[in-house]
């Protein structure tokens, strides 16, 4: 099993993404407050923390942050979105900090929809600056690619130039939308339909996986993966009863989830993969139930799959 817990430091961010999970606040965590989360990630014994936010990279005392989990013998990771992190002099004193591994996230390979959907020019530009860094200063990168109605038909273009212009990424994960922020609220136009999302999405995985890269896929029903069902991160926890921490800046406070089942329609039940799928994530809310359907294909090749895996 692998344990990581998520910190959140800050609730600011230097883009304005149409489909943003983590609205704004004024919150943000004092270094004694990271320093305790932290120590308590240690005390449960888990494998590593991941740092995000907001944009963590606006975070003030990021790099002791950083420094401090490295010497409490945790792994540290941080999920961004490659703007600031474009400044060699930033990106080198977290580096030397002990961060070497990051989570980039990358919504389409075209630079005006990426203008878009950010509210940033030059977001695209400063993601490549970034992905050019991380690769030259050693930093280990695992691309996050949200999945909205913009971007879904294109998946496997995105990832064929990212592996194309950067052959050390080998890792990809991919996030069915959260539409339950008040951002979506306000453009749900990012929405994307299910079926949509499938084909696109199974080029992706099939190209990935030739070329020897390893991908994870969250919030996605498994009857829209079945090739690829082994690699839903619900699944995955199901079956190796994993857990996860969050500690969010807001009213939620620190999350532990154990539970990962989302919503299930009347047709799932007899679908064979009901018991390792997490179902379909805020149904007949913002997604329909009537998008669901089941399959018939044996679950224990993929149990065992993962278990060996």
């Amino acid at each position: 099993m692998a344990n990581l817990g998520y910190i959140q430091l800050v609730r600011v961010c230097n883009q304005k993404c149409r489909f943003c999970s983590n609205p704004e606040t004024d919150y943000e965590l004092t270094l004694e407050q990271a320093q305790a989360q932290i120590d308590d990630f240690v005390k449960r014994g888990y494998d590593g923390i991941i740092l995000t936010g907001g944009e963590p990279t606006l975070y003030p005392n990021l790099v002791d942050v950083v420094r401090y989990a490295n010497g409490r013998g945790i792994h540290v990771r941080m999920i961004t979105n490659g703007q600031k992190t474009a400044e060699r002099a930033f990106i080198t004193a977290l580096r030397d900090a002990g961060l070497g591994h990051v989570h980039i996230s990358v919504h389409t390979n075209d630079p005006k929809l990426q203008a878009f959907l950010t509210g940033v020019e030059e977001s695209l530009a400063n993601i490549t600056t970034s992905l050019d860094l991380f690769a030259e200063l050693g930093i280990n990168v695992d691309v996050n690619v949200t999945m909205e109605a913009f971007n879904c038909g294109h998946l496997d273009e995105v990832v064929k130039w990212l592996v194309g212009g950067w052959p050390n990424l080998h890792h990809f994960v991919f996030n069915n939308l959260d539409p339950s922020s008040d951002r979506v609220t306000e453009f749900p136009d990012t929405i994307p339909r299910l079926v949509d999302i499938e084909m696109p999405l199974s080029r992706a995985l099939s190209f990935l996986q030739r070329s020897g890269r390893t991908f994870r896929v969250e919030r996605l029903p498994l009857c829209y993966m079945v090739e690829f069902a082994w690699a839903s991160t619900e699944t995955r926890k199901i079956v190796k009863e994993e857990e996860r921490i969050v500690h969010f800046l807001d009213e939620k406070g620190m999350v532990r989830q154990t539970d990962w089942s989302h919503g299930k329609a009347e047709v799932c039940k007899v679908c064979t993969l009901e018991r390792i799928c997490a179902g379909l994530f805020e149904m007949d809310k913002f997604y329909s139930s009537a998008e669901l359907y089941p399959v018939f294909v044996p679950a224990e090749p993929i149990i065992e799959r993962i278990k060996e895996s």
